[in-house]
């Protein structure tokens, strides 16, 4: 087995190669001044089981497109068999026409990808569940969710007085799954509103939630963060409740421009996220702690 990385997150290729027991693999990956690539493999992969650690997020046309070209010189050098790992995959949420004249962005992606003659894909916490159903290549869809049960035990916030909270209707399955992973802890669900126009967000009410309930602390857990409104605004509600103690679980830190102040500034007593995405240290905050996926993606390569 061999080990390669994209530029996308080299720090996590590092550790799970280190997980491994095995050194990281090299790529040239040169850029030429017009922005185009050159992607060259620089060992020998003949009949090699070669594993490319690549997320797909922003900037995500560029990570696509350098992710192509490093499958593609691993095929044609001989490779026996190519598993991409993005923990993130980019274009997830544009699975279906919302718009007449629309393109089905994934689609176009899945077909991408699977013509470069990919073997297998690893990827982390889908916004849909359904989204392996499109692509005929082997793909393991793996969670964040049994590692955030263990930091909420090791951080001691799985108490009788802690509630889960999915941010929004849709993290229904995602809230329910942690909810058996730390002994059915109660949980509750939050009807928002999104302006479409705007990007406003609002929490309007919290469903299943007992007002009579002596809830000390609660657990916000979702799938991505990319402005952080989503999460100020359940924030925002839960201290309408009287509950101050606020933690955020995220497997997915996309982090646009202004998630930073919005996060940082927010009364979120911690916010966990993974480092299936490289958070850049100028979009780093206090209140923000990194937990790393490398362990549960060195366990799915080393069964398969």
């Amino acid at each position: 087995m061999k080990v390669f990385s994209g530029t996308a997150n080299k720090e996590l290729a590092e550790r799970i190669a280190k997980e491994l027991g095995i050194a990281l693999s090299e790529f040239e990956i040169f850029v030429f001044p017009d922005g185009e690539r050159r992607v060259q493999v620089r060992e020998r992969v003949v009949e090699e089981d070669c594993i490319i650690i690549q997320p797909t997020s922003p900037p995500v046309d560029q990570n696509y497109m350098e992710l192509f070209f490093m499958i593609d010189s691993l095929k044609r050098s001989g490779a026996r068999k190519v598993t991409v790992v993005s923990p993130y995959l980019g274009y997830q949420r544009q699975d279906h026409v919302f718009r007449d004249g629309e393109a089905v962005s994934l689609e176009v992606i899945r077909s991408t990808l699977e013509s470069t003659g990919l073997n297998k894909i690893v990827v982390f916490d889908l916004h849909t569940i359904k989204t392996p159903e499109i692509f005929t290549i082997d793909f393991v869809h793996l969670s964040a969710l049994e590692l955030f049960a263990k930091t909420i035990a090791a951080e001691h916030l799985n108490t009788s007085s802690s509630l889960l909270i999915s941010p929004d209707m849709g993290g229904i399955r995602r809230i329910e799954i942690l909810s058996k992973l730390l002994h059915n802890m109660p949980y509750a669900t939050i009807n928002k509103n999104r302006d479409l126009n705007s990007g406003k967000v609002e929490a309007n009410e919290l469903v299943n939630f007992q007002d009579n309930a002596s809830y000390t602390s609660a657990l916000i857990v979702d799938d991505m963060i990319s402005s952080g409104k989503t999460i100020v605004a359940a924030v925002d509600l839960l201290r309408t409740k009287g509950i101050s103690n606020i933690y955020v679980f995220a497997t997915h830190p996309v982090f646009s421009d202004e998630a930073k102040e919005l996060l940082g500034s927010s009364h979120a007593k911690k916010i966990f996220v993974t480092d299936g995405i490289y958070v850049p240290v100028n979009k780093r905050f206090p209140t923000l702690h990194i937990l790393s996926l490398a362990p549960l993606i060195a366990k799915e390569l080393s069964s398969s």
